[in-house]
């Protein structure tokens, strides 16, 4: 409709070419008002395009668009049992084993849109750093404030599982999932590791392990009278228990030796534990025709007012 408009001009411009009114005048006064007449003589065309130009965008209807999306679907709940003790702060991951497992938990935290997830640690003893919950930005301050030496030293797995189980007990969901995480053997604690995964399988908990170091020995740094020192220290890892925990509670055991066998191993996991969602869309829409309507209308009534009074022609 925009194409009018240079036809207009056309033949507006045609019209007025060659076309000169001269009259003659007495005073200086009136010859200065004459010569400003001359100047602005187009404006009640211009104005008149212009409301032309907003009636055909007023009859466009112009919309905007919001769009709302919202995930809903049956989610599960998970809790992440993550050792903390001091082999954890090992650099055969960068920056060190337990920056690494908080990196993963962090990206793994993010996808997982309808899911009650809930944070253990546990070292010599386990403590709930965050019960169940869909509040990701409480998981995520939770999983940060996560460091080496809240608890007593000592790896403590039977109890980092059975408070992790303990979290999931009262769960109603269909699926209920602890993700274990350790880079060594049994020690400590007062609840055995077999007892804990016996307790997992009589609430039907699922157990994904995942053993954590290198093979051989990794550096890790020492307290020592001279300071902190860097020692190599043998990578020990019960894999025999953990395969054993994964395997009878419906899960599976996974090793990571680095930062991207890490990840892998997390990604794993999200893709065996789908949750089933659906996301619904909501769009909007908001008509925004009125302003240029309102815009039209304006510039016609002041076209017609100044073609009428300052720009009349007299005969």
């Amino acid at each position: 409709m925009f194409l009018i408009l240079p036809v207009l001009v056309y033949f507006y411009v045609k019209q007025h070419t060659g076309k000169s009114a001269s009259v003659r005048i007495s005073t200086t006064a009136a010859h200065g008002l004459q010569n400003w007449k001359a100047t602005f003589m187009h404006l009640p065309f211009i104005l008149r395009m212009l409301c032309f130009s907003a009636i055909i965008v007023a009859l466009a209807n112009p919309q905007t668009q919001n769009q709302d999306q919202h995930a809903e679907g049956e989610g599960i709940d998970i809790v992440l049992c993550i050792d903390v003790s001091g082999s954890m702060t090992a650099q055969d991951f960068l920056p060190n084993r337990l920056e690494a497992a908080k990196k993963v938990a962090l990206d793994f935290v993010g996808k997982r849109l309808t899911d009650r997830i809930g944070i253990v640690i546990f070292s010599g003893e386990s403590f709930t750093q965050c019960p169940l919950t869909t509040d990701h930005n409480v998981l995520v301050a939770a999983i940060q404030n996560i460091r080496n030496g809240l608890l007593e030293d000592g790896t403590a797995i039977g109890s980092g599982l059975s408070t992790s189980v303990d979290r999931l007990r009262n769960s109603e969901s269909k699926s209920k999932v602890v993700l274990l995480l350790t880079d060594g053997e049994n020690n400590g604690g007062l609840i055995d590791p077999k007892t804990a995964k016996e307790i997992a399988k009589a609430f039907g908990v699922r157990v994904y392990t995942i053993g954590m170091g290198s093979d051989g020995y990794a550096p890790q740094p020492v307290n020592t009278e001279l300071g902190v020192v860097v020692q190599q220290e043998k990578v020990t890892i019960d894999e025999k228990l953990l395969t054993e925990i994964a395997t009878e509670t419906g899960g599976k055991y996974f090793r990571a030796k680095n930062n991207e066998g890490l990840n892998e191993v997390y990604s794993n996991i999200d893709q065996m534990e789908k949750s089933k969602i659906e996301m619904i869309t909501t769009i909007r829409y908001q008509d925004k025709y009125f302003p240029f309507a309102a815009a039209a209308l304006f510039l016609l009534v002041l076209e017609i007012l100044l073609r009428y009074t300052v720009f009349r022609r007299f005969p």
